[in-house]
Formats: C-alpha cells, sequence, structure tokens
C-alpha cells in the first residue's frame, strides 16, 4: 500500500533547545533587510503552530482524525487462520534398545536390520548352562528345606508304630523331652509267633501258607496255625541233626504270652523241638523331636494301630523350631524362583513390535551384561511423535484432537497434518514464564524421518471467505476511519485529507494477530484508513491470512 504525508505550508522552523547541548547561531542580515527577515520568520512560525493546533485539537477533542500518515486498505474476503507455532524434533511414538541382562555367549540371532517384528517374537537366544545347572541346584534346597520342615512338623506328634495294645505311657502332660525320650510301650499279643526246627529233609516239603496244628506245652492244648515262611538254610539241632526253621503263626485265645512253648505238626510231618511264642509286636516308642508334651491321647490298655496318636509335642521351643524351617523353606522357594526368572533372560524377545533400526550383537559373540551396550535398537513407526511446549498464556487455547500442520525444512514445499494427543499439565518454570508439554501425534508422515526438525501449528480456529481488515485499522471502542468526500486523491490511491473522514463503529468477530473478521458496519469492498506505520509493520505476526481463494 502507498502511503502519503499530509501537505503543509513550509515554514522555516525554530531551533528548539537541547538539555545540555548549545544550539547554533542564526545569522540573519543587518540593517532593515535583517528586521523584515525577522518579521517573516515570525508570522511563519505562528501560522505553523496555529495549523497544528488545529489539527491536534480537532483529532483529541472533537473525535475526528488527528493529522498524520493514514494507508488505504479495503475490507476483502480472507481465510483467518489462528495458531499456536512452536518447534521441535519428530521422534518414533515409542524407542527400545535392546540390553542383556545375563552373560553368555549368543546361540541365536534371527532377524537383521530392517525387519518387521512382532512383540514377543525371539531375537537372541543365549547359551544357559549356567542358569539351568542354578535352578537344579535350588530345586534340590527347595526338597532339602521342604523335607526338614516336614519332619519336624511330623516329629511332633509321637505315633505307634504297628497294631498293638498300649502296655505303659512313660510321660505326662508338661514334660520336656528330647530327642530319643521314651514315651509309651505298645505290645502286639493278639496274634503270636512260634519258630520251630524241622528235619532238613522234611522241612525243604513245607511251604508258606500251610496250615499247621500248634500244642501248647503243659496243657497241650492245640490251637490252628499257618505257616508263614520255611528258612533256606540248614542248622546244626540237637543230636548234630540237620534242620530248618519254620515260622508258625496262630490267633492268642486271649491266655497265651511269650512265657508259653509249643510243638506243632504240618501235615504228617513233625517238628524236632519246641519254642516259646513271640508277639507279633513289642516296642518302646520314643520321641523324634524335642518339645513340651501337650497332649496324651492314650492311655495303657488302649488298643492303637499303625500311625495312631501317642503323645503331642509343642511349646515356644519346638514352635520356634518349626517358623524358623518354614523361613527356610520359604528362602530356598524365592532362590528357585530367582534362578528361573534369571534363566528366562536368557531368550531375549522383542519388548515391542516395531522395525529393527540397529543390530549390534550377532550370533557366536560373547556379551556381557554389565559392559555390553545395545545388543539391538527398535523403533515402533506406526507414528511419529512431536513434543512441543505451550506457553502458559495459549494452554487453554489447546485441546485433544486438534488439527497441527508442520513443515520441514528438511523437506520444503510439503505440509504434513498430525493431531494433537494430549497436553500435560505438569509444566516447567524458567525465569517466571511456564510452559506444558504438548504431544502431536503424525499418521501419515511420508518422508519424515525420526530426527528431523519440524515447525508446527496448531490450528485453534479457522474461517473462510471472512470480510476482514488490518487489526491496526481497528480503533478503541471498536471504530474504524472511513474515508468520505475530499479524502482521497482523484484516483482513489493516496489518502490526502484524513480529517475528511468518518468514524464508524463495527462488530468484530475473530482474527489472526494481524486481520481482523468484520461482522457487520463494513460491506465488501469499502475502504478503511489504516495508520501508515501500523501498515509497515503489518506482515511480520505469527499468525496468516489468505485472500480467500488466492
Amino acid at each position: 500500500m502507498e502511503t502519503t504525508n499530509v501537505i503543509t505550508p513550509e515554514a522555516p522552523q525554530a531551533p528548539k533547545e537541547r538539555k545540555g547541548r548549545r544550539l547554533p547561531s542564526l545569522h540573519l542580515p543587518k540593517g532593515k533587510k535583517g528586521k523584515k527577515w525577522v518579521r517573516r520568520i515570525v508570522i511563519l512560525a505562528v501560522i505553523a503552530l496555529g495549523a497544528y493546533w488545529i489539527f491536534f485539537r480537532s483529532g483529541r477533542e472533537g473525535g475526528g482524525p488527528a493529522m498524520g500518515q493514514y494507508a488505504l486498505d479495503t475490507v476483502q474476503r480472507r481465510s483467518l487462520t489462528s495458531a499456536v507455532s512452536g518447534t521441535g524434533t519428530v521422534t518414533p511414538i515409542e524407542s527400545y534398545f535392546l540390553k542383556p541382562l545375563v552373560t553368555g555367549e549368543v546361540l541365536e540371532a534371527p532377524f537383521e536390520v530392517g525387519d518387521r517384528v512382532e512383540k514377543g517374537q525371539l531375537l537372541y537366544r543365549l547359551d544357559a548352562k549356567d542358569a539351568e545347572m542354578s535352578i537344579q541346584q535350588a530345586e534340590l534346597t527347595v526338597r532339602q528345606a521342604q523335607k526338614s520342615y516336614d519332619d519336624l512338623a511330623d516329629n511332633l506328634t509321637v505315633r505307634a508304630g504297628g497294631n498293638g495294645v498300649v502296655q505303659k505311657v512313660l510321660v505326662q502332660k508338661g514334660d520336656l523331652v528330647s530327642p530319643g525320650s521314651p514315651i509309651a510301650e505298645i505290645a502286639d499279643t493278639s496274634n503270636l509267633t512260634v519258630v520251630l526246627p524241622f528235619h532238613s529233609a522234611d522241612a525243604q516239603s513245607i511251604t508258606p501258607g500251610q496250615s499247621a496244628q500248634v500244642t501248647i506245652a503243659g496243657t497241650l492244648e492245640t490251637l490252628p496255625g499257618t505257616v508263614e515262611s520255611v528258612s533256606s538254610a540248614d542248622l546244626v539241632g540237637t543230636g548234630g541233626a540237620l534242620v530248618r526253621q519254620v515260622k508258625i503263626r496262630v490267633s492268642n485265645p486271649g491266655a497265651l504270652t511269650s512265657a508259653n512253648s509249643a510243638t506243632a505238626q504240618v501235615g504228617e510231618i513233625a517238628c524236632a523241638g519246641s519254642a516259646n511264642f513271640e508277639e507279633a509286636l513289642r516296642q518302646t516308642v520314643a520321641a523324634q523331636a524335642g518339645g513340651e508334651v501337650t497332649d496324651i491321647p492314650v492311655t495303657a490298655g488302649s488298643a492303637v494301630s499303625a500311625g495312631s496318636a501317642l503323645a503331642t509335642l509343642g511349646g515356644s521351643s519346638a514352635q520356634s523350631s518349626l517358623e524358623d524351617l518354614a523361613i527356610a523353606v520359604e528362602n530356598a522357594r524365592l532362590s528357585l524362583q530367582r534362578a528361573q526368572d534369571a534363566l528366562e533372560n536368557y531368550t531375549i524377545t522383542a519388548p515391542i513390535s516395531g522395525t529393527v533400526i540397529e543390530k549390534n550383537v550377532k550370533a557366536g559373540d560373547n556379551v556381557n551384561n554389565i559392559e555390553a551396550g545395545a545388543l539391538a535398537v527398535i523403533y515402533d513407526l506406526s507414528y511419529l511423535k512431536l513434543e512441543m511446549n505451550i506457553s502458559e498464556l495459549d494452554l487453554s487455547k489447546l485441546q485433544s484432537g486438534q488439527l497441527v500442520e508442520i513443515t520441514a525444512d528438511a523437506i520444503p514445499g510439503e505440509v504434513f497434518e498430525g493431531r494433537v494427543d494430549r497436553v500435560s499439565i505438569n509444566g516447567t518454570t524458567t525465569n517466571g514464564f511456564t510452559t506444558y508439554p504438548a504431544t502431536i501425534l503424525l499418521e501419515d508422515y511420508g518422508d519424515l524421518n525420526p530426527g528431523m526438525n519440524v515447525s508446527a501449528d496448531i490450528i485453534i480456529e479457522r474461517v473462510e471467505n471472512a470480510l476482514s481488515i488490518p487489526a491496526e485499522a481497528v480503533q478503541r471502542g471498536d471504530t474504524v476511519l472511513v474515508p468520505q468526500a475530499g479524502a482521497l486523491s482523484e484516483d482513489g490511491s493516496m489518502v490526502i485529507d484524513p480529517t475528511k473522514s468518518e468514524e464508524r463503529t463495527v462488530t468484530l468477530g475473530g482474527g489472526d494477530g494481524t486481520y481482523v473478521e468484520i461482522t457487520s458496519g463494513l460491506n465488501e469492498g469499502d475502504a478503511v484508513l489504516v495508520p501508515a506505520q501500523a501498515q509497515g509493520g503489518m506482515g511480520g505476526g505469527v499468525m496468516a491470512a489468505a485472500p480467500a481463494g488466492g
């Protein structure tokens, strides 16, 4: 736009005093001519000051425009875009640097750079012999700890070793016992056995299970019996004859004891001597653990079977020992779990789905979990991500889903579209000014590559085909200067007399910082005056406006 200056009569300017500086002297002609020049200068100065005062007061007090420089603009239709701008670097939506957790030789590495890999896919398999041995050792430790716990828990209950009758109880409640202390005596007299010698030749024809007749010495009473076993070894019997031992079992009618003796006959074969009866079971049951006797569920004469409880041990000492063993079991199990977890680390899988960007280790290489860098690098390139800092003044304008226009110097002429994914309220304050990170996602990013620097405009509002004027044309009270007759040059291209303009009230709509929408008060093509200084500065703002259809 062209600008014009208001033409005023030329007049010599009276020199002004400046603080701290001496003004040069004016050398005027002397005599009558000099006096005439002085009068002329005074008259011209008065005229100039009067003109300035008239125009200044009319602009300030009369509401009309002040004399000054103005440019001419017209109401046009434009596309107005309000945006929040920033810069940043695009990165993958997710990236992973694969590092080893264990040390060993790489046995497999079935992938290459550029491959697409899925989450959970095998990338590396390391030699796990040491880990497998550690697991075996940990399993043995668990078994040993569990056995110690189970044995103590079981031994705190003293049990009968077989069927029988309690003959004596040797402890009382509250007694403190140690391992090996006798608890009770048990005997089984319901069945008796007798071991008798038979001549060797006769014994060879006797087999277990055969019936026998047992004759009780003294009373000559006979009882049915059953052969339990026949010895295969010959012994020298009375008189030097060779004999073999045959064991026969009989049911006790109730009166027989180990003091009674007997003979027997198996079929037609008679034994070669006599022997005393033996009880099927007689034992003194002892404690296998130490502790306080807390319960005795039997008394003398109680019939018991194998495994029946005879006494229960407990007390603080026994309970403490049991808890110690329980802790040992748990520690052993935790060690086993750690060993099993460590074994999993020898099989390295893809933690994310994506593209392999780097492969730094191959099959046959040895890796050290302390010294090794990244085995491989994987990028998830399904989206690119841009992190952009937003001023606290613009934070309220942003919301998820807003369109973002992105450009890159590396790819001139192309505009990529993204969307605001989220805006964090975890701000960062520097020198009293706070910014908030906004995350922008790009799905269709064309030739953009991770690491490229980009500029981004988050579109806050876009108005198409809007009637608009330069924002500087709007004065206080939402008024604009509309030129009237005599304000413009004959061809209508220059402002020659801004005093011949009227103030018109308008209704404003949106804007982009450079132009503002007019919703009423002006029509398309109407002329408006814009302060020339502001006109010269237009175009330097962040936002942009384009003529509709242009």
